[in-house]
């Protein structure tokens, strides 16, 4: 009996309406009882907290101020936990969005430990990136590793496949210090100079 397929549904974009449902709190809307934010750590959490920021920016240099962003990164011990606890003083899955004020994203986190791929090779520290925009049919795939991690990095198997050298350096979020905390600012550039390198997965 011969196969038929079906067509493929047509995509549709994010946005404009992706903070109403999942970015309640950046909406301006009350939140849920049990709402997976962007405090991936609590402070009780073992490892290096860390603050991650950052902004998004489209093809034209402006800032995306509606952008949804989903993360999803090892514990300290480089571990990753598959299921969401909220009384679990870590889990690996967090959500945060720009704000239209700013147009920054924030994400309260530790430090990623190593993890090693399905070969068995070791990767650098580093959190998995889901970016959601109106405009952006398929939600967008990346990383984002440390530049205090340089040695870690220079052995990575996933930024050694990026062949053009120059466009690694997209993925690398840079120390700085807020408040007198440890941070580290990712910006994303959807299009154009300095484009974020996305892993089609």
């Amino acid at each position: 009996m011969p196969i038929t397929l079906l067509p493929e549904t047509p995509s549709q974009t994010a946005g404009p309406y992706v903070h109403i449902g999942l970015a309640l709190a950046a909406a301006g809307n009350p939140v849920r009882e049990l709402e997976i934010w962007n405090e991936m750590a609590k402070p009780e959490a073992a490892g290096e907290h860390i603050l991650l920021i950052g902004r998004v920016f489209d093809g034209m240099g402006h800032l995306v101020r509606d952008s949804f962003l989903e993360f999803w990164q090892a514990d300290h011990a480089g571990v990753y936990h598959t299921c969401f606890d909220p009384e679990r003083s870590f889990n690996s899955f967090g959500r945060t969005a720009t704000t239209f004020e700013a147009g920054e994203w924030t994400l309260k986190t530790i430090k990623p430990g190593s993890v090693k791929n399905r070969t068995g090779e070791s990767m650098a520290p580093h959190v998995n990136v889901s970016l959601f925009a109106r405009g952006i049919n398929i939600h967008l795939h990346t990383r984002i590793y440390f530049d205090d991690e340089a040695e870690a990095n220079a052995q990575d198997p996933v930024l050694n496949s990026i062949e053009w050298v120059p466009r690694r350096d997209t993925l690398i979020a840079r120390h700085c210090e807020i408040d007198g905390k440890p941070a580290y600012r990712f910006d994303v550039r959807l299009q154009g100079e300095g484009e974020t390198v996305f892993f089609d997965f």
